[in-house]
């Protein structure tokens, strides 16, 4: 081999070994370590990673020993294996949260909903009330809401009747603003007891109504404000045990600083008998803003199957490190 075949050679092979560490490493669910719940993270990186490394090995490959052979098809399982998880993610699969009807579309029960983690040290306010006024949503979530947020947000209170505010020095504030009024809103507080979750009955016109559960439930990863390093996630499935108590429509959202795919979201869309917008969709990674590479998807909206969707957007950058989620839903039932 000439010195630059070899040296994409032995980097290939360092590449495809680290690709199937962290492809089965992924898998140990139950591990409270930080770091090996980190890798569900990147599944669509680790894909495109493997398949790269594939086709590079294979290619330049000229010594097809045992050691070969067997990197090769450790590569073949971890394309396999990534692209189990990603898969529900693409239009090759059938929408679970099926599309509205053009009828349905244009009725009284359609709900707009906007969800931004605003990144509590972003100070581009005016940027994302720009956003928020183009999008102009029936509900705006808003997280990571520190008082000089809520300040900066005051403007909303004049577009919208209805609005819950908790402002939070440690990252997990939180919003909430609607045009529809609300009954039994609810701040509870699950895992820890500085993080609120919000909990109402929006009212539409008609006499329908739905529960709406807005979530900022902590990093299953190492953080420097609170996280579930080395506990387990309990936080959203207690949302799902709540949900088990009523019988109504319901919409989940918010930043669940987890993805889409990871065992904690399946358990808690299973428990809460909720569709996931994405499925069928599209990843529309809403984190990281600021690069390009690293990002996946961590802020959702679940509903139940009375809900159809009309529409699921990423929106504009507005400073902050997460990209604003647009959903507009009807309640057909």
């Amino acid at each position: 081999m000439s010195t630059l075949k070899t040296i994409v050679y032995y980097l290939t092979i360092l590449l495809s070994t680290l690709v199937i560490a962290a492809s089965l490493l992924s898998l140990l669910y139950d591990v409270s370590i930080w770091w090996i719940k980190a890798l569900d993270f990147p599944r669509l990186q680790f894909l495109i990673t493997g398949g790269v490394c594939l086709v590079v090995f294979a290619t330049i490959s000229d010594r097809w020993s045992f050691w070969s052979v067997f990197l090769l098809i450790g590569l073949i399982a971890s394309i396999g294996l990534q692209s189990y998880f990603v898969y529900s993610y693409t239009p090759l699969v059938e929408e679970s949260l099926k599309d509205a009807t053009p009828e349905e579309a244009n009725s009284e029960a359609v709900i707009s909903l906007l969800i931004a983690n605003v990144y509590m040290y972003n100070r581009q306010a005016a940027d994302f009330l720009e956003v928020a006024t183009t999008a102009s949503p029936d509900m705006i979530l808003v997280m990571e809401t520190n008082q000089w947020w809520i300040d900066q947000l005051q403007p909303l209170q004049k577009q919208y009747d209805y609005y819950q505010e908790y402002p939070a020095s440690n990252t997990y504030g939180m919003a909430l603003y609607s045009r529809y009024p609300w009954a039994d809103m609810q701040v509870k507080f699950f895992n820890h007891d500085s993080v609120p979750s919000f909990h109402t009955v929006v009212q539409l016109p008609r006499g329908k109504s739905f529960r709406f559960h807005g979530v900022h439930p902590v990093p299953p990863v190492y953080s420097k404000h609170p996280d579930n390093q080395g506990e387990k996630e309990v936080a959203l499935l207690k949302v799902g045990n709540l949900m088990k108590q009523h019988h109504e429509p319901v919409i989940v959202a918010g930043d669940f600083n987890d993805v889409a795919w990871s065992n904690t979201s399946r358990l808690f869309q299973a428990e809460g008998e909720l569709l996931d917008a994405r499925v069928g969709r599209g990843l529309y990674n809403t984190f990281d803003a600021t690069s390009w590479l690293m990002r996946w998807p961590l802020d959702h909206v679940y509903a139940s199957g009375e809900f159809r969707l009309v529409s699921l957007r990423r929106l504009g950058k507005f400073g902050s490190d997460h990209f604003p989620l647009y959903a507009e839903l009807v309640l057909i039932e």
